[in-house]
């Protein structure tokens, strides 16, 4: 089999084995080379030390030299090398207490994670797959590397990295490893709110979020999201509702793909992903039946539901534009301001309108997560609000105190003091203008005001 190297990687290969060395291209690079896919990432593996390696070439940094990697700098682009190793006891189910340099590249290969990933190549001895990788890529499948508990007591995210990998190639993830991942989950405590929240977002951004119902079928997230496991075992007795809360969440995230999603950016779409799957966790706490009908009401869930997830983000430990913004979707995913130009202008003021064209990609894909009953006119709704917000943008309207035709400066040139006085006349202003846009013109809005003696 051959796979294309990079010219750097080549380089670099060549390199180490012309100074009498073993390197090999290894794990993702060449597993998404089989694929067809492009590798984000080069990572080769070699039998020199750290010291050798740093006297081979000119610009290294010390990524993580005690455990043999150092990164090689060409041009602008980093490449990890690492040193043939074996690994210790795990005590902290992330670290190797102990790691031993190795010359031979199966003992590197067998400490791996999955098989697709435990695979290495290079020019001249070509592809060395020594644990079936090969075959489980043809069957589609996600098979740890040897005994699956010890590959997850060595490092417990590798459970969460299992289900990751396959949303991310549609793969089925191999019976023991499932069940070695279940009986382990536990384990996911030791590892960083950070290393979880990387995890869950390639999981809920790949191509199949569903896998997030696999992983509650295996007890995963009720370690690191309980919340989930709520919503999924929250019935909606409701006309408007077929599934329950979790399975509604989860076609709800099916329904927001990167094709509905186009016109925006990875980051957007992550944190429309991160709206879709928070959107009604507010919903099992929320929940009420009525004693006659046996209906189920939700009412005031997406304030519930924005406060959780802040909290959610927050254990997360997400950054803080993220949140926020994710936050305001949650709170409005639900909008359903009146079909007239002065309500639509005022549900832009209160949501931003930065945020509210985002508003109809999620909306969309909630109202196709439902049931079938008054989805035509929930449909209609949504085309007739999005026609109206669309002739607002195009004719420019004031929508926000930054479109004003005056600003503070204005109201101290007529003599107003600095202060809140300002803030709350200039919000006056606004609101003016949100009734009557023909308003916002400054010599308008001046002589509505009594200039300060």
């Amino acid at each position: 089999m051959k796979i294309n190297l990079p010219e750097d990687v080549s380089r670099i290969i060549k390199t180490l084995t012309d100074a009498g060395f073993m390197a090999f291209a290894v794990g993702g690079c060449v597993r998404d080379s089989i694929l067809g896919r492009v590798p984000s990432d080069w990572d080769i593996t070699t039998s020199a030390k750290p010291m050798e390696i740093k006297s081979l070439f000119r610009r290294t940094i010390d990524t993580g030299i005690e455990h043999g990697t150092v990164t090689v700098m060409i041009k602008e682009r980093s490449y990890e090398i690492t040193t043939y190793r074996i690994d210790g006891n795990y005590s902290d189910g992330r670290h190797p207490d102990s790691v031993e340099f190795s010359t031979d590249l199966d003992e590197d290969l067998k400490r791996r994670d999955f098989t697709i990933n435990a695979m290495a190549y290079n020019d001249e001895v070509g592809l060395v797959d020594n644990y079936g990788g090969i075959e489980d890529l043809d069957a589609h499948i996600i098979r740890a590397v040897g005994d699956p508990k010890e590959r997850f007591k060595e490092d417990a995210l590798r459970i969460m990295r299992a289900f990751r990998f396959a949303a991310q190639l549609g793969f089925d993830i191999e019976e023991n490893t499932v069940r070695a991942a279940s009986e382990l989950k536990e384990n996911l405590k030791k590892v960083s709110a950070e290393r979880i929240h990387t995890e869950l977002i390639k999981l809920i951004t790949s191509d199949h979020p569903e896998f997030i119902e696999n992983m509650y079928e295996a007890g995963v997230t009720a370690v690191f999201l309980p919340e989930f496991d709520e919503c999924m075992k929250c019935e909606q007795n409701t006309p408007h509702h077929k599934y329950t809360v979790g399975h509604h969440t989860v076609v709800a995230l099916q329904n927001l793909t990167r094709e509905s999603c186009r016109t925006v950016d990875d980051n957007t779409f992550k944190n429309l992903r991160l709206t879709m799957l928070f959107h009604d966790f507010g919903k099992p706490s929320a929940k009420t039946t009525d004693e006659d009908t046996l209906a189920d009401h939700f009412k005031g869930h997406p304030k519930i539901s924005m406060d959780m997830c802040r909290e959610i983000m927050k254990r997360l430990k997400l950054d803080n534009d993220t949140i926020n913004e994710v936050a305001l979707l949650v709170r409005w995913h639900d909008r359903r301001p009146e079909l007239t130009d002065k309500s639509v202008r005022r549900s832009i003021n209160r949501i931003g309108p930065d945020i509210y064209p985002l508003t109809f990609l999620v909306a969309r894909a909630d109202i196709s997560a439902q049931s079938d009953y008054q989805i035509e006119e929930k449909r209609a709704y949504e085309k007739k609000l999005y026609e109206i917000y669309s002739e607002i943008i195009a004719r420019n309207e004031c929508v926000s105190l930054k479109d004003l035709a005056v600003n503070g400066k204005d109201l101290i040139d007529l003599g107003y003091k600095r202060g809140p006085e300002i803030g709350e006349i200039l919000r006056s202003l606004l609101d003016m203008v949100l009734e009557d846009p023909a308003c916002n013109k400054k010599e308008i809005l001046l002589s509505r005001l009594e200039k300060t003696e």
